[in-house]
């Protein structure tokens, strides 16, 4: 139990000192206050318990844990942890380009599961190129993971935004989720960066169209029920309509 309390004591201290340092926001320093009251209650300690304080503070002691992951990880996972793109090696850079290739060269013989390898491989040495990720999630809609493509779209589109094969391989992948709404806004997005280019301009028409056979008006050929529905002249022949069936019926 002593080494429970010198956690929390180690816990109390930390949030003790988050406390005075004054960047926190009023609601922050209140939810935090609530933290410290909650841990002296249950473990039955406070800031003035001293024996339980250890050599180093939370934050030493995190540090020094953290120092070591990078080895620890390459251990573990037999790969190394993705590198800013500013400590990329011309190697790496290097690599990261055959990998895509690679990943390209199995796009062309449809051997799609191999390519999203190759550029997932091409990723964890460089994250931050957008190709790479629009190539992936092009391997990945091919695999029918929409879900993934999307997610790899936002992503390169996070990382380059004025890259209009994202925005168009976000709609295909959207179009695909019968998303047609939101696919056409970014097929918009796409042409508006490359408005020469017209198969976005095709898949726009195609989610535009989509869009109004999905309508909830589409299975009358473009009636507007609704309108017909609240159009008293409307209401009042479907009323007569249904008095003379009523008679012919019983009479």
């Amino acid at each position: 139990m002593t080494d429970n309390k010198r956690l929390a004591f180690s816990i109390l201290q930390f949030l003790h000192d988050q406390l005075q340092s004054g960047d926190l926001t009023s609601g922050a320093q209140e939810s935090l206050e609530v933290a410290v009251q909650c841990l002296e209650t249950a473990f039955e300690i406070s800031t003035d318990d001293q024996s339980l304080a250890v050599p180093m503070t939370l934050p030493e002691i995190f540090a020094s844990a953290t120092d070591k992951l990078p080895v620890e990880s390459q251990i573990n996972n037999n790969s190394a942890p993705p590198q800013p793109l500013n400590s990329l090696t011309e190697d790496q850079r290097d690599e990261a380009e055959t990998l895509k290739t690679d990943g390209n060269d199995q796009m062309k013989v449809e051997n799609f599961a191999a390519a999203v390898e190759f550029y997932s491989k091409a990723i964890a040495i460089n994250p931050q190129n957008a190709v790479y990720h629009c190539n992936r999630a092009a391997a990945y809609s091919k695999l029918g993971n929409y879900a993934g493509a999307v997610q790899d779209c936002e992503q390169a589109i996070s990382i380059d935004p004025n890259y209009s094969k994202a925005y168009g391989r976000m709609g295909l992948a959207l179009a695909s989720l019968n998303k047609h709404t939101e696919a056409a806004t970014y097929y918009k997005k796409a042409l508006e960066l490359d408005p020469d280019n017209d198969t976005y301009r095709t898949n726009l028409k195609i989610a535009e169209e989509k869009m109004e056979t999905s309508s909830p008006t589409a299975g009358m050929g473009g009636v507007d029920l609704a309108g017909l529905l609240s159009n008293p002249g409307f209401m009042n022949m479907v009323r007569a309509h249904t008095l003379f069936l009523f008679y012919c019926h019983h009479y």
